[in-house]
Formats: structure tokens, sequence, C-alpha cells
């Protein structure tokens, strides 16, 4: 999967995204990336609370930030989300935050690890995910 084809998330960025000059405030941009993996998930029939019922979590593990421009109060923007590399148990997500206009606002690689919510160690990811989230 490619940025062409990638999932896409809308965000509408609100005053609590906000700090007191209308800008997104830089942590906010994690909270818009999770979502959008999250619904990624979501999107592709993974229910991320059957997933822990069956000792399966992700957990960050590693992330790589770049910030273009800041979003702005009301603006519609969209999280693009794609696998880059999937591993035994781990999977790469590029993410991309644009503006209507389709210009990139933030762009962040992030690393998901796949562990046993218990003991908080790695564990293979289950190959029904691997299908599902490389569609």
């Amino acid at each position: 999967m490619t940025e062409e084809n990638a999932f896409e998330w809308p965000i509408t960025i609100y005053y609590e995204d906000t700090d007191v000059g209308g800008i997104v405030y830089h942590a906010n941009y994690l909270k818009f990336f999770e979502r959008a993996r999250t619904e990624l998930f979501r999107s592709r029939g993974v229910s991320l609370q059957a997933l822990f019922a069956d000792h399966v979590s992700f957990v960050v593990r590693h992330m790589d930030i770049d910030f273009h421009r800041g979003a702005r109060l009301d603006e519609q923007l969209v999280v693009k989300t794609w696998p880059k590399n999937i591993r035994r148990a781990s999977i790469e997500f590029c993410q991309v935050l644009v503006n209507n206009a389709g210009q990139a606002l933030c762009k962040a690689t992030v690393q998901v690890a796949c562990i046993h919510p218990e003991t908080m160690k790695p564990i293979q990811i289950p190959e029904n995910i691997k299908s599902e989230i490389s569609k």
C-alpha cells in the first residue's frame, strides 16, 4: 500500500485542539494519528477489543514526526495512513495530515509493536491481522 491508496480519516480542528493562538498544539497531532490507525484497523474488520481479549495488543514503539505547517481552528483535514513495513511482531505506518489543498501539514512514521498485554512481551502478529492490514 502507498500514499495513493492510503486509508483516509477526516479530522476537524476544534477549539480544544488548539493553543491560545488558534494553532493545533503539537501533542494533538499524535492523537490524530492514533485515531486514524485505530480506524484503519476498524475499517478492515479488526476489533482492538477482540484482539485484547485474545491477549494481543499494539503499542507504539518508535515515532518520527515532522511538522511542516500548523493546522488551524475549524480546518477540515484528512489523515492518510498506510503500512510501510509489516514484520513478524511490528508494523511500521506512514501517516500524513493534509489540508484541502493537498498540502502536508505533518508527517509521521510510527512503529507499533505487537505484545501480550499482560506480560508486555513481543508476540507474533496474527496472520489474519497481517493480511487485513496489508489490503
